[in-house]
């Protein structure tokens, strides 16, 4: 039985919002102040196909590597995409997190 639940977490003033419980990393973070979005994807768990004019970075941290992506991306600066990608990986608990700006290896 497949069960579709949609969570909500207000970190530091970014929203996170999660579809599926069972996948915490595919999740979106909302920033109320620009209304930018970037979505999160587990790129073991799930299919990320990168869109054209967003911007995209990836994380690293021990066996989990994450995909982000910007929903709507119009001129934001980069500082913002990175604070707001690196709340959701405190939030994940992903302390050894890396950012990088093309998807490693």
């Amino acid at each position: 039985m497949y069960c579709h639940v949609h969570i909500e977490y207000v970190m530091a003033n970014y929203m996170i919002s999660i579809a599926n419980a069972d996948v915490p990393g595919d999740g979106t973070i909302h920033d109320p102040g620009s209304k930018l979005k970037v979505k999160a994807f587990d790129l073991i768990k799930s299919h990320f196909k990168p869109r054209q004019g967003e911007v995209r970075f990836f994380v690293t941290a021990g066996n989990e590597t994450l995909a982000f992506e910007t929903e709507g991306y119009k001129r934001h600066r980069q500082l913002l995409i990175l604070q707001m990608i690196s709340r959701y990986c405190v939030y994940l608990g992903l302390m050894e997190a890396q950012i990088h700006s093309t998807c490693p290896n």
